[in-house]
């Protein structure tokens, strides 16, 4: 199996500071599209030379097909776009140095230090990148003029500009402010992990917060094993610092995996078994009368309330918002014709916090 290969820029289709999506053509003569990070990199122009990491693709996984740009052989020259010490993908050949607000000579570093805790910070936890739609949109339907940060984790994509869903919510003001924190990177700030990048979130004034993993979650079909798990310790820390965690559960009727249908498995497991504290978990109201009876028997036999404040609120004020705005709702390649309740939970999620 492949890792890397020799391309040719044919086309750049898209083109930011952040993010370059291209086409590109291999020296077999394969035709494919790949992403070039030019803070990593430098950026590409049509007719360069490049090696691309192409595993993931060999391999099928789920990077929407594309490639991925190592190096530009025909200007390998790349130059540091920051001046801080702060090292994120540490210790690998694209380690990158990032300005972070907590160390030396961030204007926010003493903001930080002299924050104690989160003050009742209402935070909205949701285990799917996707949710961030519904959830900013709950927010703001509630609070237009709400200050909404989102903390992205580093436990799937790494780049924020991996995502495109983030610029839309940005560019309709329903994301004010992000935050990359752990080994992410590419946030308006960067913070060392999830607890400081909380407390920054405090420091700066925001009204909500939303936290959420970039794009790519993992699973393996294993109890354990999926990039969800973080959930729990992220409960866990949004309690020890005096927040208000919020939790949006993970809910299906279409996916065709009996173990994400109705409570996916992942919410189940952060609930009962990963987390050690409460937290308010937020379920939506279904005008579907089997769903919604489905959903109410799961709730109570899966041991969710003994352990947290189990609540019912409506979310669909926020999913008529994102389609006022045309922000698109769309999950695994579903839609919110194709599965409301998916989107429905963060959705009501966020709209109980800024109303309680």
């Amino acid at each position: 199996m492949r890792r890397f290969v020799t391309g040719f820029v044919k086309k750049v289709l898209r083109d930011t500071p952040q993010v370059q999506e291209i086409e590109v053509a291999t020296e077999e003569g394969e035709v494919a599209k790949a992403i070039c990070y030019p803070d990593l990199t430098g950026s590409v122009r049509e007719g360069d030379t490049v090696v691309l990491n192409v595993v993931a693709v060999e391999l099928g996984l789920g990077t929407g097909g594309y490639h991925f740009v190592v190096a530009n052989l025909t200007r390998p020259e790349c130059e540091a776009t920051q001046t801080g010490h702060i090292m994120k993908l540490r210790y690998t050949p694209l380690q990158l140095n990032v300005s972070a607000a907590e160390e030396e000579g961030s204007p926010l570093r003493d903001l930080i230090i002299q924050t104690a805790n989160l003050g009742k910070l209402p935070v909205i936890l949701c285990p799917l990148h996707s949710f961030i739609a519904p959830a900013s949109a709950g927010v703001k339907v509630v609070k237009p003029k709400a200050k909404v940060v989102y903390i992205m984790t580093d436990s799937a994509a790494l780049p924020l500009a991996f995502s495109k869903l983030v610029p839309l919510l940005k560019s309709a003001e329903l994301i004010d402010v992000t935050i990359t924190c752990g080994q992410a990177f590419g946030g308006d700030i960067e913070c060392v992990n999830a607890y400081t990048a909380l407390l920054c979130a405090k420091a700066i004034e925001a009204d909500a917060v939303i936290v959420a993993s970039g794009p790519g979650h993992l699973g393996t079909a294993s109890p354990l094993g999926f990039s969800g798990v973080e959930m729990g310790w992220l409960i866990d820390a949004v309690n020890d610092l005096g927040g208000r965690a919020i939790f949006a559960p993970r809910i299906s009727f279409a996916d065709p995996r009996m173990r994400h249908r109705g409570i996916s498995h992942h919410t189940i497991t952060v609930l009962t078994r990963l987390c050690h504290t409460k937290a308010t978990v937020v379920f939506p109201f279904l005008s579907d009368e089997k769903c919604a009876m489905i959903l109410s028997e799961q709730v109570k036999f899966s041991m969710i309330a003994e352990k947290h404040d189990v609540v019912w609120w409506d979310g669909r004020k926020a999913i008529n918002l994102l389609r006022e705005l045309g922000i698109p709702l769309e999950s695994m390649g579903r839609k919110y014709e194709d599965d409301p309740a998916l989107f429905l939970a963060p959705a009501a999620a966020a709209i109980w916090a800024m109303t309680h």
